[in-house]
């Protein structure tokens, strides 16, 4: 992808330096496997539950920060990550203005290994993710890595479709699709994975328009529309089940199959157009 490094967006929040620090308090008399529980238990329901250790006396667990130990191929990422960010909100700021709307920046915030946010706690196990309680987007970069040697998807522009998707899901929630969606998936609990995998869907669309329009710029390499497109299918439900040991299972779909994940970022990435994205 053809970009240019400049001063970095104002919408990264870096956490990298972040760390749990030692438990101070009645959380220091808990042994190693209370600790332990308490952190399987934070990542299995997404919330912190070293906060119910809260209280006087400094207890709780403790958040320290310190330098961030980073490459230069990591910073390097973190400008490429910055200009996409930028790049992806200048438009959907300029197409939510022919609308007579008003386009509201994300943040992207940049951690390591764990996370709180306002949708509850997550280890970077858990992938890329944007909490609309907070109109965040968080990643972990080191799932780039992650992308290129355990998904088969390499390159930059593979890169910059996972941040356009995540993007995607920050346009549904000022759109009111993610509020309408919650509220249906509540309504009516059966349909709940099927809702979930249109939600995925139109964000890989939403994806594919500003492929569009940065392919319309003249910023993509030959080769990048390839790179995104298997991005795409990398992370398809099917694949990763099959990855996992497990046989494919279309109930259990929450994101979508590869080649349906493929086929909605294409379309949204030949067209440009919003109105295709209705994966609904």
């Amino acid at each position: 992808m053809r970009w240019k490094r400049g001063p970095r967006s104002r919408n990264i929040e870096d956490r990298r330096g972040l760390r749990r620090s030692r438990i101070r308090g009645p959380a220091g008399g808990l042994g190693l496997g209370g600790i332990l529980l308490l952190l399987i238990l934070s990542f299995v329901f997404k919330q912190d539950f070293f906060s119910l250790l809260g209280g006087g006396s400094g207890s709780g667990p403790m958040l320290s920060s310190q330098p961030v130990q980073s490459s230069a191929s990591e910073e390097e990422l973190v400008d490429f990550v910055s200009f996409v960010l930028d790049d992806a909100q200048t438009m959907w700021t300029q197409l939510f203005a022919t609308q007579g709307a008003t386009y509201q920046d994300a943040t992207l915030v940049l951690f390591r290994d764990a996370v709180q946010s306002a949708c509850g706690f997550a280890r970077s196990a858990s992938g890329p993710f944007y909490c609309p309680g907070d109109h965040k987007i968080y990643v972990d970069l080191g799932f780039y890595e992650e992308l290129r040697t355990r998904f088969g998807a390499p390159g930059d522009f593979a890169q910059a479709y996972v941040l356009a998707h995540e993007i995607g899901h920050h346009v549904q929630r000022l759109a009111g699709t993610d509020g309408q969606v919650r509220s249906a998936q509540r309504s009516r609990p059966d349909l709940a994975n099927q809702l979930s995998v249109a939600m995925e869907l139109q964000a890989d669309c939403y994806a594919g328009v500003w492929a569009n329009t940065a392919a319309q710029r003249n910023l993509l390499d030959p080769g990048d529309v390839d790179e995104g497109l298997r991005a795409a299918g990398s992370v398809g439900d099917d694949r990763i089940q099959r990855m996992s040991g497990r046989s494919v299972n279309p109930d259990a779909f929450t994101h979508g199959s590869s080649e349906q994940r493929i086929s909605w970022f294409r379309r949204g990435l030949r067209s440009g157009q919003v109105d295709v994205c209705d994966t609904f």
